[in-house]
């Protein structure tokens, strides 16, 4: 009898956090002196973006902008694909390939406890990184499968900070704004 090998059993469980209004040049200073390739936004204990290498490079250095003047707010990708800690690796590198991501952070009690990436997984197990890429490789974002998935970051309608956002008729919305539509 196999058993699956769990998100939680391989996650980082203590993931680089910094404010939204943290400068590009600080988070960047942060990820070299930790020698990490992301940082999790959070404001009031929430996460609601992530920043990575790619989004420094794409969204500051290719615009010429200055990193020392420009904040992670304005860059990060938000809102962010969470997960659970007791999903199979298998469950997560389907979320990242279906989504076209490469980060996921774990949400527990509507906390973040640790953020798993694909590289993780690959340390563990080459076999699975070959199955991420062959579910990447179906194609670009599975726009169906993403709107499925739980988010975390700002509701749409009531500015509510939430780790549990799910999508409704192409907006992120929180659970009391969900049940709201069901008695309009």
């Amino acid at each position: 009898m196999s058993k699956d090998v769990l998100v939680k059993e391989v996650m980082k469980t203590k993931p680089m956090i910094v404010q939204p209004f943290t400068t590009v040049l600080e988070a960047a200073r942060i990820m070299k002196k930790n020698k990490i390739g992301n940082v999790i936004i959070s404001e009031i204990n929430h996460p609601i973006g992530i920043l990575t290498e790619s989004d420094i490079i794409k969204k500051v250095v290719c615009e010429g902008k200055n990193a020392q003047d420009v904040l992670v707010e304005e860059v990060m990708s938000s809102p962010i694909v969470v997960t659970e800690p007791y999903i199979s690796l298998q469950e997560a590198l389907k979320i990242m390939g279906k989504c076209n991501i490469r980060r996921l952070p774990v949400i527990e009690n509507n906390e973040l406890v640790g953020i798993i990436t694909q590289r993780d997984i690959s340390r563990l197990s080459p076999a699975l990184t070959e199955i991420a890429h062959e579910w990447s490789s179906i194609g670009t974002k599975d726009e169906e499968y993403l709107q499925s998935q739980t988010f975390s970051g700002k509701c749409e309608d009531c500015n509510t900070l939430s780790t549990n956002l799910k999508s409704v008729d192409g907006r992120l919305l929180c659970d009391d704004c969900i049940d709201g539509l069901k008695y309009e």
